[in-house]
C-alpha cells in the first residue's frame, strides 16, 4: 500500500532553515507528481510546492517563492521541500501528498514551528 512518512520538522528562529523529508513507498515514484502541502491552526490547508515526475517542473505558492525549493531524488523515492527564511506564518504541519489511483494519500504530516 501507499506509504509516505515525512520527517525533518522541528522548531526554527525567523530567518532560520529547515529541511523536510518524505519517504515514499508502493508506488512507482518516479512516474508521479509530488505535492507539499500545510495547514496552519484556524487555516485551510495550502499546496506549498509540487514537482513532475522527473523534477524538470516545479510550482510553487506566492508566499513560499524565492524561500522554499522543492527537490526529489527518484534513487531514493524521496521528496524534499528546504525550506529558508522561514517566517513566523509558515508555522503549520507540512504534509507529503500524491494523487496516485484516483485517490489522495497523505503523510502523517511534520510540524514546522517558527518562532523565537
Amino acid at each position: 500500500q501507499v506509504q509516505l512518512v515525512e520527517s525533518g520538522g522541528g522548531l526554527v528562529q525567523p530567518g532560520g532553515s529547515l529541511r523536510l523529508s518524505c519517504a515514499a513507498s508502493g508506488f512507482t515514484f518516479s512516474r508521479y507528481v509530488m505535492n507539499w502541502y500545510r495547514q496552519a491552526p484556524g487555516k485551510e490547508c495550502e499546496l506549498v510546492a509540487a514537482i513532475s515526475s522527473t523534477g524538470g517542473s516545479k510550482n510553487y505558492a506566492d508566499s513560499v517563492k524565492g524561500r522554499f525549493t522543492i527537490f526529489r531524488d527518484n534513487a531514493k523515492n524521496t521528496v524534499y521541500l528546504q525550506m529558508n527564511s522561514l517566517k513566523p506564518e509558515d508555522t503549520a504541519v507540512y504534509y507529503c501528498n500524491i494523487y496516485w489511483s484516483a485517490t489522495n494519500y497523505w503523510g502523517q504530516g511534520t510540524q514546522v514551528t517558527v518562532s523565537s
